[in-house]
């Protein structure tokens, strides 16, 4: 499991990024308008993440801050990687956690990726007529 922070925007993002410093990771490809972030410290899962998230947000300065408010969507994309054991998983997410997201104007998202075989597997079926698979 991990939390990325995606951002979209109609203009560049760099001084946005770059304020954030070190505490962040960028997610290749680097975009202008578009950033994919992690952080760079390890937090105790996804609410964690997210309030890690939202207190650096809430630190930045003002221009940088601007940035942020103008962008088109702002993502605390959980991914998720599903396993046949166990049988199920409990993620909870704080008040506090839910609460940062929506002051931020950010939206909490999900993405479930199948287990490692079953990715194999589908990689496989997709294969084109006379390929290998993935």
């Amino acid at each position: 499991m991990n939390v990325d922070l995606d951002i979209y925007s109609m203009s560049d993002l760099q001084p946005l990024v770059t304020a954030l410093g070190e505490r962040v990771y960028v997610l290749p490809p680097p975009q202008s308008y578009e950033a994919h972030l992690e952080l760079t410290c390890e937090l105790e899962g996804a609410d964690g993440a997210i309030r890690k998230f939202a207190a650096l947000i809430d630190a930045l300065p003002g221009a940088q801050r601007e940035i942020w408010d103008a962008a088109k969507s702002r993502d605390f994309n959980i991914g998720v990687q599903t396993a046949v054991k166990p049988v199920y998983y409990v993620m909870p997410l704080s008040c506090e956690a839910v609460e940062a997201a929506a002051r931020l104007n950010a939206r909490i998202v999900f993405t479930v990726y199948p287990p490692e075989a079953t990715k194999e597997v589908v990689w496989k079926k997709r294969a084109p007529a006379g390929g290998k698979g993935r």
